[in-house]
């Protein structure tokens, strides 16, 4: 699937890292693009507060910001929100046309609409906006899931709304808007919410909600369904979902957009994943373990001549040791934090690469 955006033409499947705040930890967008990194996701509420909007429209809009030609997906900043208020209620409240926020708990407040949803980030520029959706817990009851779809269907209709509206005065290209399906583990509600979304119309779908159950397994019966019920013709977001094997059963769901901060987050955290060079060569791979994490700070990689993985071509495997990445790790020198994330990410796009090439010869 081809989609054509602002900055260019996005191929799916595709993996996004998190750049919440504006930038992707320990690199840069130079480092990003020789990882073969295709787009980014950031959060809107985090932009909100820092640099703010008046920032970025005085420094020319997001792309312009961070030096990235490439496409960019912002949140809506709801998960974020609704997370705080949810830790203590002193941080808000929410309402039925909007969220209160108060972020330091106090007297000044946020207010957070579907509008202003809409309206920050077309401010930043955006290529793929996300409609500001009602956030639900996996332990809540069928009565707060009835109200989560219910919220986010009229939500997402303002925020439609709000992008039309817009885009009656916008030339060129078109940012996309995407709505995102809840229901929590309810199938009768993830198709009440599906159905309604579907009826108002958007550029694509995102699984909304937690799709890990309480063992980190993937919760499979209603990630399927959810993906089922997104129309074949629109991209289909695996929202915040990353660990290595759960892109592939996701993809095979029907998936084929993904997110997560895993990739920068286990660089950072001495961990690196590499591919398992005789599973990797094999045409039926998807149904083995195909990838491995290294702690490079084990004493096996000590003296290792070798690369982290002879099956990457990244900047750090073409370039240097095991044995000095974990040298830099071991006397605390950022270089080790920034050459694992350029490795971490590249596993990741070939990773998806490999996917894209044989669903075009399947």
């Amino acid at each position: 699937m081809r989609l054509q955006t602002p900055h260019g033409e996005l191929c799916l499947p595709a993996f996004f890292p998190d750049g919440t705040q504006g930038v992707v930890r320990c690199v840069d967008s130079g480092d990003l693009r020789d990882s073969r990194v295709p787009g980014l996701v950031m959060n809107t509420y985090h932009l909100l507060s820092k640099p703010g909007p008046a920032t970025l429209k005085a420094m020319g809009g997001l792309h312009r910001f961070i030096g990235w030609d490439r496409p960019i997906l912002t949140d809506s900043g709801g998960f974020q929100v609704f997370s705080m208020i949810r830790e203590n209620p002193k941080y808000g409240e929410i309402r039925p046309n909007e969220i209160v926020f108060r972020p330091d708990g106090g007297r000044d407040k946020l207010l957070l609409s579907p509008e202003k949803c809409i309206q920050a980030q077309l401010s930043y520029g955006a290529d793929i906006l996300m409609c500001l959706d009602y956030c639900t817990h996996p332990d809540d009851p069928y009565e707060e899931n009835l109200r989560s779809v219910e919220t986010t269907v009229r939500w997402a209709r303002r925020c439609k709304d709000e992008y039309e509206r817009a885009m009656r005065s916008r030339k060129g290209a078109k940012p996309l808007l995407f709505a995102i399906i809840q229901g929590g583990g309810d199938e009768g509600l993830r198709r009440q919410c599906a159905e309604a979304l579907k009826e108002i119309g958007f550029d694509g779908y995102g699984f909304g909600g937690w799709p890990l159950d309480e063992q980190g397994r993937l919760v499979e019966n209603i990630l399927r369904l959810t993906a089922e019920l997104m129309p074949d013709e629109t991209p289909k977001y695996a929202m915040g979902l990353g660990m290595p094997e759960d892109v592939v059963a996701c993809y095979e769901m029907g998936y084929n957009l993904f997110d997560c901060v895993v990739p920068t987050r286990e660089a950072r955290h001495n961990r690196l994943y590499v591919f398992d060079e005789k599973v990797w060569a094999q045409p039926d791979w998807r149904k083995k373990p195909f990838a491995r994490r290294y702690y490079i700070l084990d004493d096996e990689h000590r003296r290792e001549e070798g690369p982290v993985s002879p099956a990457c071509d990244c900047y750090l495997c073409r370039n240097y040791s095991r044995a000095y990445l974990r040298h830099l790790y071991s006397v605390g020198d950022s270089l080790a934090y920034r050459l694992a994330t350029l490795h971490n990410l590249r596993f990741y796009t070939m990773l998806l690469e490999r996917l894209a090439a044989e669903e075009d010869h399947g």
